[in-house]
């Protein structure tokens, strides 16, 4: 870095790459078809440095962390720098390159500069069809759809129109696919564009001095946070309900993190081997796991996000895991367990840092799918279904949220019920907070969510709900709170439970619901020591029920005029030490 390099600039280029980041997700937001992506927001972009090291990453898909990166570094492996000039435009969606499944589409745009490569702007968003079998399970890649291989979508700035034919003649939804492909494009060359201003201001020097800059001060924050965490190595586990395919079979989660100094390792290597169903990721989504952990525990409102957060990270994780599979392995469902990942590791190192870790969360997108032909039009549909959000896990000094989307998704969005009942013929019949979800604790989990959502015309249903069997868990005294279900209801109101939350093509009439239960977040600390007041409160606004605020929390509470008040002679009964033997 230069010396002279102002402190003043450096922020100023901070603040750039921040907003240069926010105006490509924007572009993207407003732009894409399918509301996948322009509601549910399931998608990030990014700039790069000429090596593929991470820039600044738009908040958006906390798992997308490294996909965009490692991406990018393997296109430069594949071409050479030699083999890449100006107004090409390359294009993956490698499920064992970006770590994920065939949905994510990454496109990548090389920044030029005086005739020299000085980085990228990049996209990977989710398509919502990429051809594939309808049913909800696969046991490989071949039968998940379209593979795209590390190609240049645009030669020197010439579009590949048989490229183009390719992808529209292995998609259902060719229209929907290009307007989405067109607003990946428009994205990066915002980037292209918004970077080559800052290079005209101040220089290619001083930008790339600003860059090693901030990189450096990320660094120092997180080695110091690092440095005070207590050595050792700290261990714990947790398990998947199936892999879909053997059902009743758990799929074991096991992390070891160690830590020296200012350096601290994540060892994946006692994961499950990958699995014969859908429910893999590639290296780097386990990769991102453990970066997005290591990045909430250390410098979580550090901005940008950048490569130099993660130098004090070594992350063990050797091939054929659930995390690190190798091809053929379907990887349809791959986001799922990185998230339990994420809360494991949060797991082990609460001991070493109880003030920033949270208890166990619902983590299960809980995305469901129908399908069918809508009466309203006379065409073939495909539904990826709402998120409805469930519980996280309570903190040291505060509650849970409660409805949020999973850690996996960060900014995901759920998708607004009138915007589903506008475009698919469904009823959502109730979408609500699940009361009693959320653990026990000095400080209460977040509630999970119910949503029912009734058929306005016969339709197939897929569902890959997890987590059903392994409860989001309690820190620190705190009780675990409600996992996730799924059920099916009939014309006649029968709730018809499944085993493990998942469906494949369940056919279901007009008239026929089914209702997903989103998992609550876990407790923290003693509920003996949550104060009466408060849990008068949740009783009063339906998070707690009276039999649970005396059962789990030792408080007695009774109908008022008022509503409720607190019986404070029973409860002071119920709080009671129990008596010495």
């Amino acid at each position: 870095m230069s010396q002279d390099l102002s402190p003043i600039v450096t922020e100023i280029l901070r603040s750039a790459l921040v907003a240069i980041t926010d105006e490509m997700k924007t572009n993207l937001m407003r732009t894409a078809h399918n509301m996948i992506i322009y509601e549910a927001l399931d998608f990030t972009v990014g700039l790069f440095d000429e090596g593929g090291n991470t820039v600044s990453i738009g908040l958006g898909l906390p798992m997308f962390i490294r996909g965009l990166s490692d991406t990018i570094k393997a296109m430069l492996a594949h071409y050479g720098r030699d083999g890449i000039e100006p107004g090409d435009l390359l294009l993956t969606n490698d499920a064992y390159i970006h770590g994920s499944h065939l949905n994510h589409m990454v496109f990548a745009l090389p920044v030029f500069w005086e005739g020299e490569l000085v980085g990228f702007a990049a996209s990977m968003a989710h398509w919502q069809d990429v051809g594939g079998t309808l049913s909800g399970v696969t046991t490989d890649i071949y039968s998940e759809g379209l593979q795209l291989p590390i190609v240049k979508i645009h030669k020197a700035g010439r579009e590949d129109r048989e490229l183009i034919a390719i992808i529209c003649h292995n998609v259902r939804f060719p229209d929907a696919a290009l307007g989405d492909l067109r607003a990946q494009v428009a994205a990066v060359k915002t980037g292209e564009r918004r970077w080559h201003q800052l290079l005209a201001r101040y220089g290619l020097t001083t930008v790339r001095g600003g860059i090693r800059a901030i990189m450096a001060h990320s660094e120092r924050l997180a080695r110091a946070t690092v440095a005070a965490m207590p050595d050792g190595t700290y261990e714990a586990s947790a398990f998947m309900d199936d892999d879909g395919v053997t059902a009743g079979h758990h799929i074991p989660i096991r992390v070891r993190v160690v830590v020296a100094g200012d350096r601290l390792t994540v060892d994946l290597s006692d994961m499950s081997p990958q699995v014969a169903g859908y429910y893999n990721a590639g290296k780097t989504a386990g990769r991102s796991a453990a970066q997005v952990a290591f990045k909430c525990l250390t410098t979580p409102l550090d901005f940008p996000i950048n490569d130099g957060a993660f130098r004090p990270l070594e992350v063990i994780l050797p091939e054929g895991r659930v995390v690190s599979a190798v091809r053929p392995a379907a990887m349809r469902w791959w986001m799922t367990i990185p998230m339990t990942v994420v809360d494991t590791i949060f797991k082990a190192l609460a001991p070493a840092m109880a003030e920033a870790t949270i208890a166990g969360h619902h983590a299960d997108l809980l995305a469901t799918s129908i399908y069918g032909v809508d009466p309203r039009s006379g065409r073939f549909y495909v539904s990826a279904g709402s998120l409805p959000g469930g519980g996280w896990g309570a903190r040291q000094d505060a509650d849970g949220m409660s409805a949020t989307v999973c850690i996996n998704d960060g900014d995901t969005h759920n998708t607004p019920v009138e915007a589903t009942e506008v475009r698919f013929p469904v009823i959502v019949e109730r979408y609500a907070l699940r009361p009693d979800s959320g653990g026990a604790g000095r400080h209460r989990g977040g509630l999970g969510t119910v949503q029912i959502r009734r058929m306005r015309a016969p339709a197939s249903l897929n569902s890959q709900v997890e987590r059903t069997q392994c409860p989001p868990w309690g820190l620190f005294g705190g009780k675990d709170g409600l996992p996730n279900r799924l059920s099916r209801i009939d014309r006649e109101g029968r709730e018809h439970f499944f085993a493990n939350g998942k469906a494949n093509s369940v056919p279901l009439e007009a008239g026929e619901a089914y209702a997903i239960y989103a998992g609550g977040g876990g407790g923290f600390g003693d509920p003996q020591e949550r104060p009466v007041e408060a849990v008068l409160h949740d009783v009063v606004e339906g998070y707690v029920s009276p039999e649970a605020a005396r059962r789990e929390y030792g408080v007695a509470v009774r109908p008022s005029e008022e509503g409720w008040a607190v019986d404070w002679e029973e409860t002071a009964r119920l709080r009671a030490p129990a008596p010495q033997r």
